[in-house]
């Protein structure tokens, strides 16, 4: 491990592959660490989910400044763009495992494990199978650096959220049993039917609860409310159009689910500041894409 001013620390980062980033989640950092007595880290924000196991000594975590005590065995989550502090106990120094990652599924996949933005805290969550499974991915890493497989990163990625998940929260089973919440459900179908004109009102009716419970619940859960998910899903595929393709623009706004053209453009405009074919141009000017906040 390398000495650093707070810790003793070994860290991995991770370019995903094509293949990784076509899968719901793909690991973007690993690192382990051995606190020393002065540790601490933040306040600071993240721009990815990050997993963190206990798995020696006591501290405590803070996000969204509520404070959870922790100790051995115990897990939590930093969320993007969400602040954050933690430190440690001086006569327990802590000793921690952790993998960073991003993907479109992550905040499903992170419910199936009960963890969401209000609850990013999990008690005696590190079980005998997840210390062998972060052994593996570190072991995996260690030996083989940079030229570490993809399919060998994403099966361990999934077998430590396999071992975390609760069986209550899986989608299916043999034998018909509980499925995903109705939260994920509505996240899903927003996913797979961005494009088809739907309304937050019909997403709701899908899922069975009103359009008013759903869009506070969505907005707790994600911190974003579902119609602009809705209109980030639209325009992520319309910047992807734009930049990977020769349609015209009204072909590019009847294929992102806007009725015509001008309302396509008006709201292209008004999140990203551009036009459509401004945004076009720059593209084969290389200058810089914006992101589905507009920046």
């Amino acid at each position: 491990m390398q000495d650093d001013p707070m810790e003793y620390v070994e860290r991995y980062f991770f370019t995903p592959s094509v293949i990784e980033k076509s899968n719901a989640v793909w690991p973007i950092r690993l690192g382990q660490n051995v606190a020393k007595p002065h540790y601490h880290v933040g306040p600071r924000t993240t721009p990815y989910y990050s997993l963190h196991f206990v798995l020696e000594g006591a501290g405590t975590f803070i996000q969204d400044s509520k404070s959870y005590g922790l100790s051995q065995n115990d897990m939590f989550c930093l969320f993007p763009n969400r602040s954050h502090e933690y430190f440690t106990s001086v006569s327990q120094p802590l000793k921690m495992a952790w993998i960073a990652f991003d993907g479109k599924k992550a905040l499903p996949i992170l419910e199936r494990l009960n963890i969401r933005p209000a609850a990013p805290y999990a008690p005696n969550a590190v079980r005998p199978g997840v210390r062998e499974l972060l052994t593996r991915f570190f072991g995996l890493v260690q030996a083989n650096g940079h030229n570490a497989s993809d399919f060998a990163k994403l099966g361990i990625l999934f077998q430590l959220f396999e071992s975390l998940a609760d069986p209550a929260a899986k989608t299916e089973s043999s034998a018909g049993g509980p499925s995903v919440s109705w939260l994920a459900k509505g996240v899903d179908y927003l996913e797979m039917h961005y494009a088809e004109g739907i309304t937050i009102e019909k997403v709701a009716s899908f899922v069975g609860v009103d359009r008013a419970h759903f869009s506070r619940t969505f907005q707790s859960a994600y911190g974003t409310s579902p119609s602009k998910y809705l209109q980030s899903l639209k325009m992520s595929a319309a910047r992807k159009m734009l930049g990977q393709t020769s349609c015209t623009l009204t072909e590019i706004a009847l294929s992102v689910g806007y009725p015509d053209l001008f309302s396509f453009s008006r709201a292209f405009k008004k999140l990203n500041g551009i036009s459509p074919g401004e945004f076009r141009k720059s593209l084969a000017c290389g200058s810089p894409q914006v992101d589905d906040n507009g920046h």
